[in-house]
């Protein structure tokens, strides 16, 4: 758990739990946070999920939650599972994947995003990773640019089979 304070609001990074966090707000903070996306063309699964869908999605690893005042702000997911027929590099031991990053919309570009990126590195490295990994439609510039400026490299092209944009995959160093 970490809390810091940013324009005089607290704000506490932790693991979501099911018994006191409302996955149905974790579903709807998601689609609020990706709708940029949504808007754009791109289906994103994280645009239209389900609420049982978020529920499944919570037993393939740790889901961090960005909280203020009993509010969730923000999420970024730490895959501890990883499916078959995902590229390689996600399955490598020293890599880590991450995904479902969001930030509220009305809270976008103060920061809260490069805390919720800057734990789960740390998070990583602490456990011995030596790359974080992830992926993006590689229609979503402004997301290309986000993740290049701290330090992610594309590596190759991916084809998820439910959505329809091709994804690149990035990862970074540690």
């Amino acid at each position: 758990m970490k809390t810091f304070t940013l324009n005089n609001t607290t704000y506490t990074i932790r693991l979501f739990d099911e018994s006191r966090d409302s996955v149905e707000e974790l579903t709807d903070l998601l689609h609020r946070a990706y709708k940029r996306l949504a808007d754009m063309g791109l289906n994103f699964i994280a645009t239209f999920q389900s609420v049982e869908y978020t529920r499944n999605y919570l037993k393939k690893g740790e889901c961090y939650v960005l909280e203020s005042d009993g509010k969730l702000k923000g999420t970024v997911f730490y895959y501890t599972t990883i499916w078959d027929d995902a590229p390689d590099i996600f399955k490598q031991a020293d890599s880590v994947l991450i995904g479902k990053f969001a930030v509220e919309p009305e809270l976008q570009k103060l920061g809260l995003g490069s805390m919720l990126m800057d734990f789960v590195e740390s998070l990583a490295r602490e456990r011995k990773k030596n790359r974080v990994v992830l992926d993006t439609s590689e229609k979503a510039l402004h997301l290309i640019e986000y993740y290049s400026k701290r330090g992610y490299e594309y590596k190759h092209h991916w084809q998820w089979p439910d959505v329809n944009y091709k994804s690149v995959i990035l990862s970074k160093d540690l």
